[in-house]
């Protein structure tokens, strides 16, 4: 089911549009409502309705519009329907937040892992990055002005693992990839694409580091966070550089956690 709000019907067509996936919470609603104070439109996506309208409720009043889209990003039709549903609302895409991820059932070694979560985490984190992608660039590269951008939520973890983290980890290493290669491709066309590298950001999915993480010398011991806040307007500097300019990969991370030294 898709539902639009629209602030301002006059201003449609003359906003700068945005696709952010796993918009429902955490960093996705977080950027999304950065980039709708900034006057974008933008779409939310996710699994659950019920917590992309929230997110659309939180939205400032002004001249944006939001669309939201019922969409799991490892379902190839899903990802068709949210992108068609975005053209034929705006017309166009200047900007995709590839963000829908997951961690996967935590603290798992990998010998005990059950393939159907390997497989879970790679079609959310990987196969839905590289389909939300494609569909993006086959829009950019038809619109008229042509081009746009993408911007592939990373990790520290696309760097260095946490203990029992392999599918999350492996997932992480390879959007590095599909990021280099995207940015790549869509050179002749006008397609900008750069990665944000995040640690220990403020959110649900990092709530229990707080009180303590697994090290990687066996022990137990709480990590500090950053405002979710700096992550998204981090995310809006990225996207609202001209598509002449590109910051290839960001990292964003809380300046004190263990990441430089990890291990």
């Amino acid at each position: 089911m898709n539902t639009v709000r629209t602030a301002d019907v006059e201003h449609v067509g003359t906003q700068k549009v945005a696709v952010v996936t796993g918009a429902g919470s955490g960093i996705g609603r977080a950027v999304a409502l950065e980039l709708l104070a900034a006057g974008w439109s933008v779409a939310l996506a996710g699994r659950r309705v019920e917590t992309l309208e929230e997110t659309a409720a939180q939205a400032p009043a002004g001249g944006a519009e939001v669309l939201t889209v019922r969409a799991d990003v490892s379902r190839p039709a899903d990802v068709d329907a949210l992108f068609d549903a975005v053209r034929d609302r705006f017309g166009r895409l200047d900007l995709l937040f590839n963000n829908a991820g997951t961690f996967g059932p935590g603290g798992v070694p990998v010998e005990e892992l059950p393939y159907e979560a390997w497989r879970h985490v790679v079609d959310t984190n990987l196969n839905g990055a590289f389909l939300c992608a494609q569909a993006a660039y086959r829009q950019m590269k038809e619109q008229d002005p042509r081009g746009g951008r993408i911007i592939n939520n990373g990790s520290i973890s696309a760097h260095t693992p946490r203990p029992h983290s392999v599918a999350y980890t492996a997932t992480k290493h390879a959007l590095t990839g599909l990021t280099k290669s995207l940015s790549l491709d869509g050179r002749p066309y006008g397609i900008a694409v750069g990665q944000i590298d995040i640690g220990n950001a403020a959110t649900d999915m990092t709530a229990g580091m707080q009180t303590g993480a697994l090290q990687a010398n066996g022990e137990t011991a709480p990590e500090p966070v950053m405002d979710v806040a700096d992550v998204a307007r981090t995310v809006r500097h990225m996207a609202e550089l001209p598509l002449e300019a590109n910051v290839q990969f960001a990292t964003v991370m809380a300046t004190a956690m263990p990441y430089v030294g990890r291990g």
